[in-house]
Order: structure tokens, then C-alpha cells, then sequence
């Protein structure tokens, strides 16, 4: 049997296989080319990095090469990186502003009640754009819509999405026509279902049984630390052209956002793991994708912690400097979710 901890079907078992025919980590591809082909670059195949996280088979025996094989390109690529950004950035605005309405400023029409449902609003717009051109063709959408299998997460997505989006626009419409005491009667609902938009793609790449990296638990809750990142970032951005209240819940908001989404991926990268898993980590963080990921630890992590510690510190005197993390910030959590996405492609299937 194959991969039986995936709990995938049918149950085959091969009898007297060897496993260089099923592990697709018990051989590699040398550099040299293969008997009828040459090796590309972008074959997903070990790479040297890789290799020197994992480099024994699970058997304990020598590595067998590749001597025949196919193109695999990765099937993922910047519009699914960029699709976890905007729909962060959609949820976490709605988070912070149904944060500012529960501490009683639900009264500020523009920085409660009319913008944040308009900024979400767009980048919820943009996130259905992105996931439509990844599908390559638009009329596979509307098929998830009316004749999709609802045990996918893809077909559960766009309903949430669309119940999100529903929400978005009727606390708009309650904050353009001034009525406030609406406000906290859509606190609930938007609230759980921001939190299911930015978190129901980890049940989505849940079910991609195949890629190891991505069935690990702590996949949800650095989703959810990426929206009130996002979140924060955003709300820093909006104050440099509104006044908004709450300006000190909304920097600890930030701050304890990047803590946790720091602590978590701090955790993931150097827990225990599986072979496949390790292998795409190190690749990650270590190989092809070590650019990204850098990038992510630097300006999606490390510059935003020092700039808006040092903002809170200053009280309303310091407001600019969390302004000024917030590109860093989305800048690097981008990086981070493109790495993310191609590592968890980089180890071969067969």
C-alpha cells in the first residue's frame, strides 16, 4: 500500500514491489539526464537540500536513479499565493472592525461603518478574480456554484465566500445609511464567517493528499494569525487618510498577530515531522524557495515587530510607524504564502 496514513482509496496493496517503484523519494534524478530525456529544472524532484534533510529511504537501501520519467510542473503557482493574501486582507479588515464596534465604536461611520466593508469588499472581488483565472476557464466556477460536489472544500469555499461577501454588504449598507445599531447585531456573523474565509483553505488543501506539508494541523491557525496580520496592516494603511478609533486595540491587535504568526510557523518549521514534510520544509526554508522565505522572515516578520512595538511605545505620537510596516507586512506575507504553496509541490508524487 502507498500512503495508508492518508486514509486514501482504494486499498491497493502491491505484492514483491520494490519500493523505488512506490516511494517517489527512493530514487533520484541525476544531473546528468536520464536515457531519454534530460533532467529540467523545474521536475520536481529532490533537491540537494532536500536530500541532506532526508537523504535515506525508508527501507534503509541505497537510492535507485531515475532513468525514465515526465514533466510534472507545479500545479500552483502566484494566483493561489496571491488568492490566500486578498481573501486575509478581506477577512482580517472585517475583524478589526467588528473589534472597534464591540469596544462601543460603532458611531464612526467612515472607519467603522462604510470604508472597511468597501476595502474588503474589493479584495473579496479580487480573491473570486484570482481563483477564476486559476480555474482557466470561467464557467468552471459557476459550475462549483450550481453543480459542484459540496463534500469539496473548493464548492464549501465559494459558499463561504459568498456568505461572506452577503455580510460585507449589508453592514455597508447599515453603515452608509446610518444605522449603528446594526452594527453589533452583524458582529457574529461576520466575524465567524471572516474567520471561515481566512481559515477554510486549510481543510481545502487538506484534502490534496498527495502533499504532506500541506495536511499539517498548525495550517488553520497560522491562517487565522495572517488575517489579523493582515488586518492590522490594512487598518495602519487607513489611518494615514481617516480618523480612526481605536487606534491602541487595533496596534496590540497587530502586534499579537505578527507574535503569533511568527510563533506558529517558528513551530511548524522546527517540529518533528514526516520525511515528505521535512524535505518540503527544508526546501522552503533552505532551498528553492529560501528567497521568499527569507524575505518573509524580514520584512513579513522581523521589521513590523521592531516598528510596531516601537509604535505602541511612542502611544499617538508613534501611529505612523505601524503605517509603515504595513507594506513590509504584505509584502511579506506574500512571499511567505508563495513559498509556501511551491514548497508543498517540490516533493515528487511518483
Amino acid at each position: 500500500m502507498r500512503s495508508p496514513e492518508q486514509g486514501t482509496s482504494p486499498k491497493v496493496v502491491y505484492k514483491d514491489a520494490t519500493a523505488s517503484s512506490l516511494d517517489p523519494l527512493a530514487a533520484y534524478i541525476a544531473a546528468d539526464g536520464m536515457i531519454w530525456a534530460e533532467t529540467r529544472f523545474d521536475h520536481p524532484t529532490p533537491t540537494p537540500v532536500a536530500l541532506t534533510a532526508a537523504p535515506s529511504r525508508d527501507d534503509g537501501e541505497a537510492m535507485a536513479r531515475t532513468t525514465y520519467t515526465t514533466q510534472h510542473p507545479p500545479a500552483w503557482g502566484s494566483m493561489v499565493s496571491g488568492y490566500l493574501v486578498t481573501k486575509a486582507i478581506a477577512a482580517g479588515v472585517m475583524l478589526v472592525a467588528s473589534m472597534l464596534v464591540l469596544l462601543g465604536h460603532g458611531g464612526s461611520r467612515a472607519a467603522v461603518g462604510v470604508v472597511p466593508p468597501m476595502l474588503a469588499g474589493a479584495f473579496l472581488a479580487l480573491t473570486g478574480a484570482l481563483l477564476v483565472a486559476d480555474l482557466k476557464q470561467p464557467k468552471r466556477f459557476v459550475y462549483l456554484l450550481t453543480r459542484g460536489n459540496r463534500t469539496s472544500w473548493l464548492v464549501k469555499g465559494a459558499y463561504v465566500l459568498g456568505g461572506f461577501g452577503a455580510v460585507v454588504a449589508a453592514w455597508w449598507v447599515a453603515g452608509l445609511t446610518g444605522a449603528d445599531g446594526l452594527l453589533p447585531v452583524l458582529v457574529v456573523p461576520t466575524v465567524l464567517l471572516a474567520l471561515a474565509t481566512a481559515g477554510y483553505t486549510a481543510f481545502l488543501f487538506g484534502q490534496c493528499e498527495g502533499r504532506d506539508l500541506w495536511q499539517e494541523p498548525l495550517l488553520l491557525p497560522v491562517l487565522l494569525a495572517q488575517a489579523v496580520v493582515a488586518g492590522g496592516a490594512s487598518y495602519s494603511l487607513l489611518a494615514l487618510f481617516i480618523d480612526v478609533p481605536g487606534a491602541a486595540a487595533i496596534q496590540w491587535a497587530f502586534l499579537i498577530g505578527l507574535a503569533a504568526n511568527g510563533l506558529l510557523v517558528g513551530l511548524e518549521v522546527r517540529g518533528d515531522h514526516s520525511r515528505h514534510v521535512t524535505m518540503a520544509l527544508t526546501e522552503m526554508t533552505s532551498g528553492g524557495q529560501r528567497r521568499s522565505f527569507r524575505q518573509w522572515r524580514l520584512n513579513g516578520l522581523a521589521i513590523p515587530l521592531v516598528l510596531v512595538a516601537v509604535s505602541i511605545a511612542l502611544g499617538p505620537d508613534g501611529l505612523f510607524l505601524s503605517a509603515v510596516a504595513a507594506p513590509f507586512v504584505l509584502h511579506g506575507l506574500f512571499a511567505y504564502e508563495d513559498a509556501y504553496v511551491r514548497a508543498g509541490q517540490s516533493v515528487p508524487l511518483s
